[in-house]
């Protein structure tokens, strides 16, 4: 028996900054799974920075999205209905199937999740793919030593609260940004950082990074770019690391921003910037659980979360996004957990 679904059609591709009429909701038919296909109810869905840049045809790491038809993004989901060994009725899922309430899939692509682990929402923040991000950035390209000086913009988002405790966990002197004063307060007293910029109200940022590093910066975590990166790289130390991760400052712009005018500082720092993308990091993700696995329960790992309720309102939820609207990990409630 078929069901009804509602999802999330690309109606335009953007120029600038993202607006309600680029997106259409639309409903579907969707059928029986086959022999070896399994029907899933969305119950979380995730709206993530980087799916700007797919809202544009041009080449990247990720196709495109399509004009009239459904965009795609991590989703957590229930198998209501399998003709496939690997899954069960019941089980939760995590898949890029999100921007829709109901789909059909093979078990390519679908992975289960376990909700003993933490909520089930959490695998699509901090136990998920922002999460793996910040792991993989910190530890691996950013090359964190114990007790080193960490620095990251957009500290209060889904990726950078993640870099943030992690760094504390390894004793590290860690220095956050973020957009307004609620967003300060939390990285301080809830997240433990050692100090909070709001680059909105602190004036000048490149004093205020200065004042915040008198023993420089062995770590920048880039989620910004812009006036970020160039106080970043004013104060890295000799042999320091950068990893950059997005510019979300960028993702809107119609001409081309302009860069930091210290470049040049990286070859006398002999500075190591370097952009990663966390689909050729997943080889880490039993690491990254074994760390969360200690300090979640141990309290060294709280995050925050934005939810807009209705499949209706994923637009709403993404456009949020560059507005600075969110508090920690946007996600939409597409359906609700019968276990909860």
């Amino acid at each position: 028996m078929s069901v009804t679904s509602k999802e999330i059609r690309l109606a335009a591709r953007p120029v600038g900054m993202p607006k309600e009429s680029d997106f259409e909701v639309a409903e579907a038919t969707i059928a029986d799974p086959k022999d070896g296909e399994v029907l899933v109810r969305n119950i979380w869905m995730s709206v993530d920075p980087y799916m700007r840049g797919r809202m544009m045809d041009r080449e990247s790491y990720v196709p495109p999205f399509q004009i009239g038809k459904p965009l795609e993004g991590g989703a957590i989901g229930q198998v209501v209905k399998s003709k496939s060994d690997k899954f069960k009725e019941g089980d939760y899922v995590n898949s890029m199937l999100g921007w829709r309430e109901y789909f059909v899939s093979g078990a390519d692509g679908l992975t289960k999740v376990d909700p003993n682990m933490g909520p089930i929402e959490a695998f699509l923040g901090v136990l998920g793919m922002p999460g793996l991000t910040a792991y993989a950035g910190l530890m691996r390209v950013g090359e964190l030593k114990d007790g080193e000086n960490v620095f990251v913009s957009a500290a209060s988002g889904a990726v950078g609260s993640v870099v943030c405790q992690l760094a504390k966990a390894h004793g590290c002197y860690v220095v956050g940004s973020a957009g307004s004063d609620d967003k300060c307060e939390w990285l301080e007293k809830e997240a433990g950082i050692d100090k909070a910029i709001n680059y909105k109200t602190c004036g000048d940022l490149d004093a205020a990074v200065k004042a915040a590093f008198p023993k420089g910066i062995d770590v920048y975590f880039e989620n910004v770019g812009g006036a970020h990166l160039q106080a970043a790289i004013n104060y890295m130390n000799p042999f320091a690391r950068a990893a950059l991760c997005g510019m979300i400052e960028q993702y809107n712009a119609t001409e081309p921003a302009p860069g930091p005018n210290n470049l040049i500082m990286a070859v006398g720092k002999s500075l190591k910037l370097q952009g990663f993308i966390v689909s050729n990091h997943f080889d880490l993700l039993p690491d990254f659980y074994a760390e969360m696995s200690k300090l979640i329960p141990a309290g060294k790992m709280k995050w925050q979360q934005t939810v807009e309720e209705g499949i209706e309102n994923a637009p709403k939820a993404f456009l949020n996004l560059f507005t600075g609207k969110n508090f920690g990990k946007m996600l939409v409630k597409v359906g609700n957990d019968p276990a909860v």
